[in-house]
């Protein structure tokens, strides 16, 4: 391809200082996502380092779509599965936190959900787009990079929410305790008004 550049084995196709600009940031905000996304899922999950890594990851998704979509524009008839397996990895994560942050009936599931779903799109994307330049997966057939990132990641996603109590339950939420004065008539033998 004469109007390419090609960078750490991988060919990009143009040689335009915008496009690769556009491109060289598309790849930081993807690794970062990537990053703070592992870091999400495997930090506990309560305030501080769950919801920090969380938020990152969203924001740089963020990032990442509007980066992909720019780019996909510009070279649509080659690049709109990439448009679209980047509209469904943010439209799974914007569902993921506003479940989250909304509290939906239900939240954990859908947030476990759509964070996850939201990460296995990213890596698919990733691994569709530039898979025939990386070593071990260039000897892969194409069908693997669009198959591979879901054989490990939906099963994951099936252990996180059958594992999260949460999810493992919607909608059930625990029985108010009863006032102390009731607590003790009833152990008393009295029965409660």
């Amino acid at each position: 391809m004469p109007n390419a550049t090609v960078i750490a084995g991988i060919e990009i196709p143009s040689t335009s200082p915008v496009f690769l600009g556009v491109v060289g940031f598309h790849v930081l905000v993807g690794l970062a996502c990537v990053v703070t996304g592992a870091g999400a899922m495997l930090s506990r999950k309560a305030p501080g380092r769950h919801p920090n890594f969380g938020a990152a990851y969203y924001w740089g998704l963020v990032a990442v779509f509007a980066s992909a979509s720019a780019l996909a524009v510009v070279r649509w008839q080659e690049d709109y599965h990439l448009f679209l397996l980047g509209m469904g990895s943010f439209s799974a994560g914007f569902i993921g936190r506003s479940a989250r942050r909304q509290r939906w009936q239900g939240w954990a599931r859908w947030h476990i959900t759509g964070m996850g779903l939201s990460y296995i799109l990213l890596l698919t994307a990733f691994y569709v787009d530039n898979g025939k330049s990386l070593p071990l997966w260039r000897d892969l057939p194409t069908i693997a990079f669009w198959l591979l990132p879901a054989a490990v990641g939906v099963p994951l996603l099936l252990h996180a929410l059958l594992r999260h109590p949460l999810a493992r339950s919607p909608g059930v939420k625990p029985r108010p305790a009863a006032p102390a004065a009731r607590r003790i008539k009833s152990i008393a033998g009295k029965s409660p008004k």
